[in-house]
C-alpha cells in the first residue's frame, strides 16, 4: 500500500494528481512576476528550477531568493530543483558544488522538497538523502531521459533502486519516439505501483507524443504532473488551465 505524504496541505500519493508548476525566471523580478501569476490559478506546488536563475553561482542569493519565493508562496509546498545539463537542465555543476549548494538550501528550511538525480551515483544520493531527512525535507529523486524509452524492465528497476535507496517520491521522465514508448512508460509505472510501491511515484513521457501520461496518472499510478503557467520547463507540459480541466473530467468520471 502507498503511503500518502503530507506536505503543507497538499496530500501526495491519493486521488487526483497534483499539479507542480515549474518557476524559470532568470532573476528576481522575473520569479516574482512567475508567482503572481501562480497565485490566480490552479497549483498544488511549485518547482523552483534554479539552475536557470543567473545568480546560481552565488548561494547567499540563492538563499534569499528561496526565502523570498517561501513568503510569497505561502503554504504552496516548494520543490527545489537544479537541473543538471546532462539531464536538460541550463548549467554544468560539478558533484562537490551540487552536494555543496543542496546542503545549503536544505538547511534554510524554506524548500519543503528537493529534486536529487540518479545519476549523479549512490553516494551523492545517500550524502543528500541523509541531510535531507535530517531537515525533515522530502526527496524526489529524478531520472531523465531526453533521448529514448529504456524498456519496461529498466524503467521498474529503477524505480525500485530508488525506493530502495530511501528516496520519498521516485521520478523518472523519458522521451518517446513512437506511441509504443508512451505504453511501454505507463505500463512500468502501473507495474512498479502495483507490485512494488510504497510511497508516492511520479512518471512522464515527455514531448507531444508523451503529453497524454501527463494527465492519466490517477490510472496508472502516478500521483504529480508539471504544468506550465508561462514558459515550460520541459518538452509536452500542458498549460495549468488545461491540465486542471482535464484532470478534473477524469477524476470526476469515477464518481458518475
Amino acid at each position: 500500500m502507498v503511503e500518502v505524504l503530507k506536505i503543507r496541505e497538499m496530500t501526495l500519493g491519493k486521488g487526483k494528481p497534483k499539479i507542480c508548476i515549474p518557476l524559470t525566471g532568470k532573476n528576481e523580478a522575473e520569479l516574482k512576476e512567475e508567482v503572481s501569476t501562480v497565485k490566480k490559478v490552479c497549483c498544488d506546488i511549485v518547482e523552483w528550477r534554479a539552475d536557470c536563475f543567473e545568480e546560481i553561482d552565488d548561494v547567499e542569493k540563492v538563499k534569499r531568493m528561496l526565502r523570498e519565493l517561501r513568503l510569497l508562496l505561502e503554504r504552496i509546498p516548494i520543490l527545489f530543483t537544479f537541473r543538471t545539463s546532462s539531464e536538460g537542465g541550463e548549467k554544468e555543476i560539478s558533484a562537490e558544488d551540487y552536494v555543496e549548494l543542496y546542503r545549503e538550501v536544505i538547511g534554510t528550511g524554506d524548500a519543503d522538497l528537493v529534486d536529487v538525480e540518479m545519476m549523479l551515483g549512490e553516494e551523492v544520493c545517500s550524502i543528500l538523502l541523509r541531510c535531507a531527512h535530517d531537515n525533515h525535507v522530502y526527496v524526489v529523486m529524478s531520472s531523465h531521459d531526453f533521448e529514448k524509452t529504456p524498456d519496461k524492465e529498466t524503467i521498474v528497476s529503477r524505480f525500485r533502486s530508488m525506493q530502495e535507496q530511501g528516496a520519498d517520491v521516485p521520478k523518472i521522465a523519458v522521451m518517446p519516439r513512437g506511441a509504443g514508448d508512451v505504453l511501454t512508460l505507463l505500463a512500468a509505472t502501473n507495474e512498479f505501483t502495483e507490485r512494488y510501491a510504497d510511497r508516492p511515484v511520479i512518471s512522464m513521457s515527455m514531448g507531444w507524443l508523451g503529453s497524454i501520461s501527463r494527465i492519466s496518472g490517477e490510472f496508472f499510478g502516478s500521483s504529480l504532473t508539471f504544468a506550465a503557467a508561462g514558459r515550460a520547463s520541459a518538452p509536452g507540459q500542458l498549460s495549468v488551465r488545461d491540465a486542471e480541466y482535464i484532470l478534473d473530467i477524469l477524476h470526476n468520471t469515477e464518481n458518475e
